[in-house]
């Protein structure tokens, strides 16, 4: 079968509103899996999976210099105009497909259509670059501090909805509006089965002790994963008693840090190190991987903390931009997003902790078993996000 695709053009490099696109229509054959369109040395185009097909027609020709978006070495996805009534328009740190399918039920509930721009870094200065005239409504990012990151650009704005407040627990969102998490990841400590007796390891503190010295791997100290683990260690103690421990962690490193947190539990399979810090839903994901759940079933799951403070949380979050040409229609689908059925996707798809209590986690979470988490609210954490990325630098964990 074939149909008739709308593909995206950007109409020059000093457009960069959404109302600079224009549509061109290309016969394209189906298939439906989302694969690249475009790539050359700079950009990756990709469209989504129930617009775009697999395959592009020998007739499909267009300028690669024409799509580049100035937004990094981003990733595009749009869908037509986005300038009429009924729509919002998203910026996305966030992968599609851990969003779009939860975007599609909200617009076949609502009627209001959602256009995503998806990049891997520079919205929030794209943002600012684009100052009022900016065609986003919401930004979505993971991290509390990218989420932080974007309210000291100046680039959101304060939500009051009793919606969001009901839904989001308070220490999963800003206390003046600026931000609200949409779902939960822990930071689990996991040791390997075959090296590590079960209940060794407890809390973040025990990762300093010299009795695992060449044990432990973790991925760079400056990604914001570990970075937000450390700037919670200076909101529980303070700066000396954490730059202790974070020098005692280096110590203790069996390689330099590397790699994304798969790698760490794929090193620990392979016996390169014992013990590993990671983000609890790629257990999810590689628990669900072919290939990858051999490493999954290497290790032991520890929720660190259970007798004192709690697993640090991190999450995943949204803000309203300042421009937000859409907002009525955003704070609909903010609202959306954090009600049952959004958050139930959230958790079958992603592997990750619904942020509304209301909600049970999928089965496969369910089954690592019931924890305590940090209660100490994630604005608190960010505060100190600066001084934990300094005192990353002082020590050369790194190095």
């Amino acid at each position: 079968m074939r149909i008739k695709a709308r593909i995206v053009r950007q109409l020059a490099m000093d457009q960069r509103a959404f109302g600079g696109f224009e549509t061109t229509e290309y016969e394209v054959t189906t298939d439906t899996h989302t694969k690249r369109v475009v790539d050359n040395k700079k950009y990756s185009h990709y469209y989504p999976r129930s617009h775009f097909p697999t395959r592009v027609n020998s007739m499909v020709r267009f300028s690669v210099k024409a799509l580049a978006v100035s937004i990094g070495a981003g990733l595009l996805i749009s869908m037509g105009s986005v300038s009429a009534d009924g729509t919002v328009n998203v910026y996305s740190y966030r992968q599609p497909f851990l969003i779009k399918p939860i975007f599609d039920v909200f617009t076949r509930e609502t009627g209001i259509e959602v256009n995503t721009v998806f990049a891997k870094t520079g919205l929030v200065e794209r943002l600012v670059e684009e100052g009022d005239n900016s065609p986003a409504d919401l930004i979505f990012t993971v991290d509390i501090g990218r989420l932080d990151g974007a309210v000291q650009a100046g680039v959101t704005q304060s939500v009051q909805s009793d919606v969001l407040d009901s839904n989001i627990p308070a220490e999963f969102r800003d206390p003046d509006g600026q931000w609200f998490g949409l779902t939960n990841r822990a930071r689990l400590i996991v040791t390997s089965k075959d090296r590590m007796e079960e209940g060794a390891i407890e809390t973040y503190e025990d990762l300093a002790k010299p009795e695992y010295a060449g044990k432990i791997s973790t991925r760079s100290g400056k990604h914001q994963y570990m970075t937000a683990l450390i700037a919670s260690v200076i909101a529980h103690t303070d700066e000396t008693q954490a730059e202790e421990w974070l020098r005692g962690v280096k110590a203790n490193l069996a390689r330099k840090p590397q790699g994304n947190d798969r790698a760490q539990v794929k090193a620990i399979s392979e016996g390169q190190c014992d013990i590993a810090i990671i983000n609890s839903y790629y257990m999810g994901a590689m628990m669900s991987d072919e290939e990858q759940s051999s490493w999954a079933d290497s290790v032991r799951i520890v929720f660190p903390n259970q007798n004192d403070r709690g697993t640090h949380m991190n999450i995943s979050g949204m803000s309203l931009t300042q421009a937000a040409p859409n907002k009525d229609n955003a704070i609909k689908l903010m609202e959306f997003l954090s009600g049952d059925l959004a958050q139930r996707m959230y958790a079958e798809q992603n592997h990750e902790y619904p942020v509304n209590k209301d909600i049970a986690p999928s089965g496969l979470v369910q089954s690592w078993g019931e924890f305590k988490y940090d209660p100490l609210p994630l604005a608190e954490i960010a505060r100190h996000r600066v001084t934990a990325t300094k005192m990353v630098d002082k020590i050369d964990y790194d190095g």
